[in-house]
């Protein structure tokens, strides 16, 4: 297999269904088109929604239940993925179905079997469609949405860029314009957005740039984008449309980005300031620094740090199950090689 750079690309069930919520045809047309001439120069993972919104027309009296969801993107799957199939197969090109859920990035063993299944497939220059196994995913352990099954499989991967596609084209400024390049993503810039959830999917705009604050914080660059422009995927991918989010410089460890890429936390530890500066200054993290925990965790698992002010601010694997905690007693809460900063 030849060196290529990996280029992940997440479209969402806005970019890709028509307003009945049927697969786009021409836009599938459109994206295969255009992936097929980034295929020669990258090693390309389709993160793809849409299964739901395919399928539910199949669904008697669907009200979006979820279990009407789960049968829907049963049927849902097959339509779509023989759409992207018959698309690509046009320039050559096979496609193959990645149904994924968390357990397979939290756990290393599983993780390493999923990337080497496609290296494989990249050997044979095949293209992954990954989408949650929302068959059997439960509600629990679900990805937030698909903006979050991207990003973790370019961090888990080691992905050069993240293209994600949203219908506004990129993120929008105060008067609704375009902002082509942005370098860090703060307070000021969270605030151009708000927490709606999108229609038709499950994802909005705050969800593009929480992760993608993730991906940057590993070295990924990343594209927010729209396919409605002409050539919408290669005018974005070379910086003439949509939103460039710089990445973070800084050699970050294979090990590290997969840590970053299994951040699927089952829990979450809140830290006082002390603890906060000690972490950031790589330090271990002892349950002195601990003002509360939330959800339950095991040894082994991973958890999320947040500050006084409920930021995520890092990633960690635990050192001891949630049960145990006893704030009176210091003990190994993380170690700091187990740390990822945010």
């Amino acid at each position: 297999m030849t060196d290529k750079p990996i280029l992940v690309l997440k479209f969402g069930t806005a970019s890709i269904t028509t307003e009945t919520g049927e697969p786009n045809v021409a836009v599938i047309a459109q994206i295969a088109k255009e992936i097929s001439s980034l295929h020669k120069d990258y090693h390309v993972v389709i993160v793809s929604s849409g299964a739901v919104g395919a399928g539910k027309s199949f669904i008697k009296d669907y009200k979006g239940e979820l279990i009407q969801r789960k049968a829907a993107a049963a049927i849902g799957n097959l339509a779509l993925i023989g759409i992207y199939a018959k698309e690509f197969n046009k320039y050559g090109i096979q496609v193959a179905q990645s149904l994924c859920e968390r357990k397979h990035f939290a756990d290393r063993k599983q993780f390493l079997q999923l990337k080497s299944t496609y290296q494989e497939l990249w050997k044979n220059n095949i293209i992954p469609i990954a989408n949650e196994n929302d068959v059997v995913s439960s509600r629990e352990l679900q990805f937030s949405d698909n903006d979050e099954l991207a990003t973790i499989i370019a961090a888990g991967f080691g992905a050069e860029k993240l293209m994600i596609c949203t219908k506004s084209g990129g993120l929008l400024d105060a008067k609704l314009k375009v902002i082509p390049v942005v370098t860090d993503i703060d307070k000021e810039t969270m605030k151009l957005v708000d927490n709606k959830m999108s229609t038709s999917g499950l994802g909005g705009m705050a969800s593009k740039l929480t992760f993608t604050k993730r991906a940057t914080s590993v070295g990924i660059e990343v594209i927010v984008f729209g396919i409605s422009e002409i050539c919408g995927i290669l005018t974005a991918f070379e910086g003439k449309s949509g939103t460039k989010f710089l990445p973070k410089s800084g050699f970050v460890s294979v090990r590290n980005k997969w840590l970053a890429s299994g951040s699927v936390s089952t829990g979450q530890v809140i830290l006082d300031d002390g603890a906060v500066t000690a972490i950031r200054n790589r330090k271990s993290l002892l349950s002195v620094g601990v003002k509360a925990i939330k959800g339950e965790f095991q040894v082994g698992e991973f958890i999320e740090l947040l500050n006084a002010k409920k930021e995520s601010i890092a990633v960690a694997k635990s050192k001891f199950a949630s049960v145990d905690f006893d704030k009176e007693t210091s003990v190994l809460i993380a170690h700091a090689d187990d740390i990822v900063l945010l």
